[in-house]
């Protein structure tokens, strides 16, 4: 994935050397930005998995956000 200024990530720049999901090491073509940070996975597999993991609870705590505002979407 490349971060919305085209700018691409580099393995060396990545927060970790160990994918969170395997354990194995981290590969270039498996980064992503996530909160300013490039983090690597062992495969794109595991990125996509942690892509859809963090949008998941994104969601939640919208949602969360809205009930607690009394708010209705």
């Amino acid at each position: 994935m490349v971060p919305a200024n085209d700018t691409p990530l580099r393995i060396e720049n990545a927060v970790n050397d160990l994918c969170p999901w395997s354990g194995k090491p981290i590969v270039p073509e498996a980064l992503t930005l996530y909160n300013g940070a490039t983090v690597g996975f062992c495969n794109v597999e595991c990125r996509d998995k942690f892509a859809r993991a963090v949008a998941a609870f994104e969601d939640a705590l919208r949602a969360r956000r809205v009930a607690n505002a009394g708010l209705h979407q």
